[in-house]
């Protein structure tokens, strides 16, 4: 539910002005340099970009998920890296927090998060842990008033700026599963922390990851999350539900944009002696790309008021992310393909957008683990004793 019509208004009108006159026209540039301009972060964490999803008593703005989405489809519309800037405050690496944490933790982190001050990372991806994320295998075993952390974590999204991490580590030896693993709070100056170099991507400059390894890191027990250990699967779960919805809804911005952009090129190219959007088989791809993103932009806000009614939405969490996500792609292609050759050169931009969108399809869940999700939660609907575990 939306709280203030009128305050939202503003807040989305900054963000699409935000949009249009300083990230767009500065998209080259990161996609060049593989940084976002000192100065654009500036303007992020003084519209508050940083604090969206952290409650006002700790700074931030506290939006709803409907909100928080409406932000994103206006955000969304231009190159994913800005995005990411703050994204892991917005979502995976503060929500951990906000959702399980004890109040001490909370007043201790998340005002420098709220204000952009401090960076935060989730750390659960690893070198063999990736889809499979229960089978992860950095250790944190319990010494006096203390946790000594081993192990390697990969793909870790804005680990080279992070000032912590929310980290997934086995607690319980002797669980190989879910109930073994416990979320933690680590400074990311921790003595025992080190970090790759920053990955190469096909794609999505200016978002930067890289490995984070843990040796003999020492984290007070005091930063376990919630105090209680076992619970780290399931706040990092309830964690990505919320992050399923926000990249669909990222999917669905993206979406739009292309299919501005290839509309706009199709009434003034010119074949035959005419726009190429007077064929018919040009307008085909047009019209399934708006049904598309029509339909994922209904699943998108129909989620998310269903999660701010308190209701369970891990199913349609992700059904979102897998529609949204592979519609983004469709979308990508047909625009790649309106253009032509020149869809497929630097200059027009629809080249950089075609392999920055491919990710969606695989992070915060593949498409297959997304199925696997929807499919086993409808069996375990109908009660059937050996999947209701």
């Amino acid at each position: 539910m939306i709280r203030d019509q009128e305050t939202l208004a503003i807040l989305l009108a900054n963000v699409a002005r935000f949009v249009r006159e300083q990230l767009v026209p500065n998209e080259e540039l990161v996609a060049e340099t593989d940084e976002v301009p000192a100065d654009i972060v500036a303007q992020m964490k003084a519209m508050g970009l940083f604090g969206l999803t952290i409650p006002e008593a700790y700074g931030g703005l506290a939006l709803t998920m409907e909100e928080e989405v409406l932000v994103v489809l206006e955000l969304g519309r231009t190159s994913p890296a800005f995005r990411s800037v703050f994204g892991t405050n917005v979502g995976i690496g503060s929500q951990g927090l906000v959702l399980d944490g004890t109040e001490e933790q909370k007043r201790k982190y998340l005002p420098g998060m709220a204000t952009g001050e401090l960076i935060a990372s989730f750390a659960l991806t690893e070198p063999e842990a990736g889809s499979d994320a229960a089978s992860l295998r950095t250790s944190a075993r319990r010494e006096g008033d203390r946790y000594v952390v081993n192990g390697t974590k990969r793909f870790i999204t804005n680990a080279p700026h992070a000032g912590l991490f929310t980290l997934m580590a086995r607690t319980n030896s002797d669980d190989p599963g879910a109930g073994g693993i416990s979320a933690f709070i680590v400074e990311a100056k921790t003595p025992g922390i080190s970090f790759g170099k920053r990955d190469r991507k096909m794609g999505q400059k200016g978002a930067h990851t890289c490995d984070v390894i843990f040796d003999s890191c020492r984290v007070p027990a005091a930063n376990l999350i919630g105090g209680v250990e076992g619970r780290g699967f399931k706040t990092a779960m309830k964690v990505l539900d919320k992050g399923r919805i926000h990249i669909a809804a990222m999917c669905v911005a993206a979406a739009e944009r292309m299919l501005a952009d290839a509309l706009a090129y199709a009434v003034q190219r010119k074949q035959f002696g005419q726009p190429i959007a007077g064929f018919q088989l040009v307008q085909a791809m047009l019209a399934e790309s708006k049904a598309e993103i029509y339909a994922a932009r209904s699943m998108v806000l129909d989620a998310a008021r269903l999660r701010d009614e308190g209701l369970p939405v891990a199913t349609e969490a992700s059904c979102c992310k897998l529609f949204a996500s592979e519609m983004c792609g469709r979308v990508a292609d047909r625009a790649v393909q309106i253009f032509g050759g020149a869809g497929y050169m630097s200059e027009y931009g629809i080249e950089r957008f075609y392999r920055d969108v491919r990710l969606f399809r695989i992070y915060e869940g593949t498409t297959q683990i997304q199925q696997l999700v929807i499919a086993r939660n409808m069996i375990r609907e109908l009660g059937v004793p050996q999947f209701d575990r």
